[in-house]
């Protein structure tokens, strides 16, 4: 099944409502603006100290704004400028120290070379692009500080049901396995590369399963 490109005009119009409502980054279980954390950014960081954090295709900003509520000072980059007004008015709203954790910037994950070496937590979750997926997640991890984490969650390419966000585009999509062996064992070790079911509701109410795949790795200090 053919796809639209998934350049910035495609993700203005979803964030501006004459689309599904998914992001650059993000469909937020099951809806455009659902507001919930993803679960398995909650699970994989619980025991990481909180510093410099990347979230690459940031969305409307829920995760952004959950990880500055822990303590870390996150950089939300979106290709979208609909998507950050939303998470900047979500962030005003929110108001506190948590709010000014976060600093919102326009970047297409096509082409942006985040700096090397210069978070101490760069994550990805749900990102869709039409760059080729391997060398996002090398630019990504190659943004990682010594001693920090590369967390990517995305859908396994296996979960074809047409309820999964962006169905189409599935095929494309590396396993939590693939990602990595994307990264050098001399340099990074692997605490999680595997597939987690979990439960979503979709429109109308229905429940449907998604199948994450979920990579956390740690660069060698």
């Amino acid at each position: 099944m053919s796809h639209a490109a998934y350049d910035r005009r495609y993700w203005e119009d979803r964030y501006a409502g004459r689309g599904e409502g998914h992001g650059e980054g993000r469909h937020e279980s099951g809806t455009a603006w659902a507001g919930e954390t993803n679960p398995q950014l909650s699970i994989e960081t619980a025991d990481l100290v909180p510093g410099t954090a990347l979230d690459a295709g940031c969305g409307t900003g829920t995760d952004a704004l959950w990880l500055a509520g822990k303590g870390w000072h996150v950089t939300a980059v979106d290709i979208a400028e609909n998507a950050l007004e939303t998470a900047r008015a979500r962030a005003e709203a929110l108001g506190g120290p948590a709010a000014d954790r976060v600093r919102w910037q326009r970047e297409d994950l096509t082409t942006w070379d985040p700096p090397i070496g210069g978070h101490d937590l760069v994550y990805s979750h749900y990102v869709h692009t039409d760059a080729p997926y391997a060398d996002l997640y090398r630019r990504l991890a190659a943004a990682v500080a010594p001693g920090g984490t590369l967390l990517v969650v995305g859908h396994h390419p296996h979960d074809r049901h047409g309820d999964a966000p962006h169905a189409d585009h599935h095929d494309t999509h590396l396993t939590a396995q693939e990602v990595a062996e994307l990264l050098d064992p001399r340099l990074w070790k692997v605490y999680t590369a595997e597939v987690r079911a979990r439960t979503v509701t979709v429109h109308g109410g229905r429940e449907v399963t998604l199948h994450d795949a979920v990579l956390r790795a740690r660069r060698r200090g």
